[in-house]
């Protein structure tokens, strides 16, 4: 495993709710990033207590981070070191309930 997938892997591992995103949670740089904000603050989620990655920061996670993941786009989040989604399946979720079910036990 290189650095980067490394550094990658302990970062989720060590987080309850881990967004890797563009921008941050309070300025999100893309529309995807905050649309994903937008959705875990309507499952409740305070963001201060979600940690997010910037991608934007750093290019070797901004490319790390989809071949960690097997997942080609950004947002990308995850639960208790379990690969959730893009923006699109959080909103899948959120709208049958899913996501808060699963936020909910995080």
């Amino acid at each position: 495993m290189s650095d980067t997938q490394q550094r990658i892997d302990t970062l989720v591992k060590s987080s309850n709710v881990l967004l890797f995103m563009k921008g941050t949670a309070s300025f999100p740089q893309c529309g995807f990033s905050g649309r994903a904000i937008q959705i875990l603050k309507a499952c409740g989620v305070d963001p201060k207590t979600v940690v997010t990655v910037n991608v934007l920061e750093d290019d070797a996670i901004r490319q790390g981070i989809k071949e960690y993941s097997h997942w080609p786009t950004i947002p990308q989040l995850y639960i208790k070191g379990e690969f959730i989604g893009g923006s699109d399946i959080m909103m899948e979720m959120y709208e049958s309930g899913e996501l808060q079910q699963i936020l909910g036990a995080a």
